[in-house]
């Protein structure tokens, strides 16, 4: 009775502040959103007041949709699109999705498509009868994002149905008033990997990351204790993923194997890369004959039940918490996660991956939250110890690494992860190339990395402030250089082995499975050959072995033999690039946050780093600070 009471009420409210020009035919729960079904949809989006009064009124999200009566069919559709669009968009793509009657138009120039431009939108959706959402599409057809079409596409009635279950248990009267707030620490507490947490309230349980440890040896360390959490999945109100890097999402679609049915969260971006990244996994798995805790179909209702939500929104996702995602300035879509929780009595902020400092490919982490009693941040470069060069310096090592081998008539070869770094390094080969400080040779780019660099411009909204200006507005994409060669079928790589100098860039970034193997086995043996480390390299993984100065290296060869190869290459790391905050920054963001903080934990960090700096932040800033590991409850209200 309360739930039927409390919907007629929501729905009064908007009722009384449409006016019947609007043409609402009726309302529903959609997720964390109420949608306002409408026959009129130009009218809508012409007095846009109109809903952010309601939003204003019911501090709810609210969205408009077009009644299924008035939408045309896709051919249809997309043949009065194709009149409407003007000259120099390119040669779209559409995809339609029924479940909420949307049209992802993606385009090469999307600026065209601008109110700005002249572009009507609303005349658009009123010809259509579909709501149109504008892209920019990929300098290369993306695999990922198309399987994530296909994944939605399948599920449109599913989705429908799950959306409105979903609305009425988000806004459903509280069933108390006590406020009670603990954290579990499932995994990357005192060590790396693996990350996840469950926070629980009075009302809800939201389970925080779930990822896996790409070093662990076994089952204990490396999956998230769900086991010692004591919680069945069908209790979890939601999932909300930080950012799309394996030991922060790769256990995500074993959730839903195990029977999982919710929401999970997260950025737009993250939805495809956390795609490609899974697919692969199983994969490298299934050819390397490791465990394989889940499949493509896991991945697919993974999908079907995701909801992404840009920077900044504010998002119901159980009945007495919101969720705000903000820029981590890790990789691409990475995220900070902001929890309101109950009626202002606790605010809390899991950092995730997060880097306080710009990089060419994306700007700095957020810092400017309303308020936060507790922050739960990563503590990956705790130590004093533990601060990094100069941006410009950063890069010159990096360019003097890359030059002295070159010189030598030998190869480098950088493992790197596919999402974020990879990016990050083709943007500084391709500047330094150009002005000839880096010796010119061929850079040979595996697949993946390709796919996730169109992902990247797909996505170009979600870059720094320069690199968006570049890709959305001047037209120019810098991941279209001329000195970059992607890896596409084995002559390609035959190509990169074959004699005189190349770099080479290949996942995974730890040596820990992929293609880098295969160029690991070639390259590793001779002497003027180098092997280039960009990133972290996390304890027990191939990288860390062979950086920490191992002769050899044992590798699972196609026939399922071990096979042993000797490292005679040179190996180096540059520090810098690491798309985490250093000590210094860690110990400046949490300097930067007002009011002050109640509390911080760290995570994320092997233990005598998260030591150092919990003791650090208590110290300069007089906030007590823990430092706990795997399977302990912290009450936090």
């Amino acid at each position: 009775m309360a739930q039927k009471a409390n919907q007629i009420n929501l729905m009064s409210t908007i009722l009384n502040n449409i006016p019947a020009e609007a043409g609402i035919t009726r309302i529903e729960y959609e997720g964390p959103r109420i949608a306002l079904y409408t026959k009129n949809p130009n009218y809508l989006q012409k007095n846009n007041y109109i809903i952010s009064e309601i939003v204003n009124s019911l501090k709810k999200r609210v969205v408009t949709r077009t009644e299924k009566s008035i939408r045309k069919q896709e051919s249809e559709a997309r043949a009065i699109l194709e009149k409407l669009l003007p000259p120099g968009t390119g040669t779209p793509g559409y995809f339609f999705d029924d479940a909420l009657g949307e049209i992802t138009v993606e385009v090469d120039a999307p600026r065209l498509l601008s109110q700005e431009a002249g572009f009507d939108l609303g005349s658009a959706m009123e010809q259509t009868g579909w709501k149109i959402k504008v892209r920019k599409a990929p300098h290369t057809q993306s695999t990922s994002i198309q399987n994530v079409y296909y994944a939605m596409k399948a599920g449109n009635d599913e989705r429908e149905r799950f959306y409105r279950e979903l609305g009425e248990s988000i806004f459903r009267p509280r069933l108390t008033s006590t406020e009670q707030i603990t954290i579990k620490t499932l995994g990357a507490f005192q060590e790396v990997g693996r990350s996840s947490l469950l926070l629980e309230t009075a009302e809800s349980k939201v389970l925080l990351d779930a990822g896996i440890h790409p070093g662990a040896r076994n089952s204990w360390d490396a999956y998230p204790r769900l086991d010692w959490a004591d919680i069945s999945l069908d209790e979890l109100d939601a999932v909300v993923i930080s950012h799309s890097h394996l030991d922060h999402m790769g256990f995500l679609p074993a959730l839903f194997k195990f029977g999982y049915e919710g929401p999970v969260y997260c950025t737009e971006p993250t939805l495809p890369l956390m795609t490609l990244l899974q697919n692969d996994f199983v994969k490298i798995a299934q050819i390397e004959g490791g465990r394989i805790i889940y499949d493509p179909k896991d991945i697919r209702d993974m999908i079907q039940h995701t909801i992404t939500l840009p920077y900044g929104m504010v998002t119901d996702i159980s009945p007495d918490i919101k969720l705000v995602l903000n820029n981590a300035g890790h990789i691409l879509g990475s995220a900070t996660v902001h929890l309101h929780i109950g009626e202002g009595a606790h605010n809390v902020v899991y950092t995730g991956d997060y880097k306080y400092g710009r990089t060419q490919l994306l700007d700095s982490a957020t810092w400017n939250y309303p308020r936060v009693e507790t922050l739960i941040t990563e503590g990956t470069y705790g130590a004093k110890e533990d601060i990094m060069p100069i941006r410009e310096e950063v890069e010159m090592n990096f360019v003097n690494a890359i030059n002295g081998t070159l010189k030598e008539g030998g190869k480098v070869l950088i493992p790197v992860p596919a999402v974020g770094r990879a990016q990050e390094i083709l943007l500084v080969i391709d500047q330094y190339m150009k002005s000839k400080l880096l010796t010119e040779a061929p850079v040979f780019i595996e697949g993946m990395i390709s796919e996730a660099t169109a992902i990247h411009v797909a996505f170009a909204e979600y870059l720094s402030r320069d690199l968006r200006a570049k890709i959305l507005e001047e037209g120019v994409n810098p991941f279209l250089s001329e000195y970059f060669n992607p890896i596409e079928h084995a002559s390609s790589r035959d190509e990169a082995l074959r004699e005189g100098p190349a770099v080479i860039m290949a996942t995974s970034g730890m040596l820990e499975g992929g293609p880098v193997l295969g160029y690991f086995e070639d390259i590793a043996p001779v002497e003027k050959n180098k092997i280039l480390f960009v990133s972290y390299q996390v304890q027990g993984t191939l990288g860390r072995r062979v950086l920490d100065g191992s002769s050899q290296a044992s590798l699972m060869g196609q026939d399922g033999k071990i096979k042993i190869v000797d490292v005679r290459c040179k190996t180096q790391k540059v520090e810098g690039f690491s798309g985490h905050s250093d000590y210094n920054q860690i110990i400046r963001f949490i300097g930067k946050l007002r009011p002050k903080l109640q509390q911080v934990i760290v995570g994320h960090g092997e233990k005598r780093k998260c030591e150092n700096l919990a003791y650090s932040i208590q110290r300069i800033y007089r906030v007590p600070t823990l430092h706990p590991a795997v399977q302990e409850a912290i009450r936090l209200y």
